[in-house]
């Protein structure tokens, strides 16, 4: 199943927020149709974020008249700063944005219509690249599971966060499709409930036998029922090997370090942010209180009560095991692992 597809000059993006029960696509016309759909997470996971702006992008320059007040550079300026601000902590959001800011420079001076074509053929190529990143991942994070495992997930982080294989879920699919027996324990994600809702519905598609629980049954379940490792993804991830990932994965991170689990990050090194030294730089956004009061739009408690509702944590270096990118396996140190990483480039 498509997460996003382009149909003469529109988008059409999967709508996550029906899944599992219903399937729909989101037509966006315009470029702040995109913004809107990543705003409300329509379209979520930090890489297939980045493909979805990326289109938006493009469908900005199909969105520009000629005959308008402004011009095509400030224009598009305007559209990649709106796309930027709908989701901060993503980094996958602001590379993709760059890489299409680039391509629009390389094609400055050209027509309209070149630059339209130009920009929608590097937004393709953006959506490839991440394809390819997600088949190395899987590669090279299958390696690490064994022959009969029960992993613990997190929110997802599949074919949907990503457009292509997926990271942490990917790695899942990999190691199932080699032949291994995998048992997959799928918290539920509190308060947008992406693991209920989308991880499992992915298992449940690949035929990988999954158990859900609720988020606060973790520790339980790495108490009595045996958890051989814990796979996650990351929506950013500083210089240090501090990183953000979906609220709640700093809890589990703990858990495993207390029950000596091995804990893995995938993620690809668009993800990561050299610029950003530690955790304690990464900008935590925070959601519409709605999401904590409300569970489909139902009122579970006081209406205006006050709440608290970060979208990310961080995750302390100290307590990974590993990253799973596609430039290989990085181990401690991390901050030594992820430079070398980039000496040699990233797609």
């Amino acid at each position: 199943m498509d997460v996003l597809r382009w149909e003469g000059e529109r988008l059409y993006l999967l709508d996550q927020r029906e899944l599992p029960h219903r399937v729909e696509y989101l037509p966006c016309s315009h470029y702040r149709d995109v913004a809107a759909a990543i705003r409300q997470l329509s379209v979520r996971g930090a890489p297939a974020i980045g493909v979805a702006a990326a289109f938006g992008y493009a469908l900005a320059a199909f969105n520009y008249s000629e005959d308008g007040k402004v011009a095509l550079s400030e224009y598009m300026e305007e559209a990649a700063r709106e796309l930027l601000a709908t989701r901060p902590t993503a980094v996958n959001l602001r590379w993709a944005l760059d890489e299409m800011r680039a391509a629009y420079q390389a094609l400055n001076g050209k027509s309209l219509k070149e630059i339209r074509d130009g920009l929608l053929a590097a937004a393709f190529k953006i959506q490839a690249a991440e394809k390819k990143r997600d088949e190395r991942m899987a590669s090279f994070g299958a390696s690490l599971i064994p022959s009969r495992a029960c992993i613990l997930t997190y929110c997802n982080t599949g074919a949907l966060a990503t457009t292509g294989w997926g990271t942490a879920l990917g790695i899942i699919r990999e190691a199932h499709r080699q032949g291994k027996d995998l048992h997959i324990y799928v918290p539920e994600t509190r308060p947008v409930l992406q693991g209920a809702r989308l991880t499992a519905w992915e298992l449940q598609e690949a035929g990988i036998p999954y158990t859900l629980i609720t988020d606060n049954m973790a520790g339980y379940v790495f108490a009595h029922g045996g958890i051989d490792l814990v796979l996650v993804g990351a929506d950013c991830i500083a210089a240090s090997g501090d990183f953000a990932n979906k609220i709640g994965t700093y809890t589990l991170s703990v858990l495993a370090n207390y029950h000596n689990c091995p804990f893995y990050v995938a993620a690809p090194l668009s993800t990561v942010d050299l610029t950003v030294k530690t955790g304690q730089e990464i900008p935590i956004e925070m959601r519409d209180p709605r999401e904590v009061r409300e569970i489909g739009g139902k009122l579970i408690t006081l209406e205006g009560c006050p709440v608290l509702n970060p979208s990310f944590d961080v995750v302390p270096h100290q307590l990974v095991t590993a990253f799973i990118t596609d430039k290989g396996i990085l181990k401690p140190p991390f901050e030594e692992a992820l430079a070398a990483a980039f000496k040699g480039g990233s797609e």
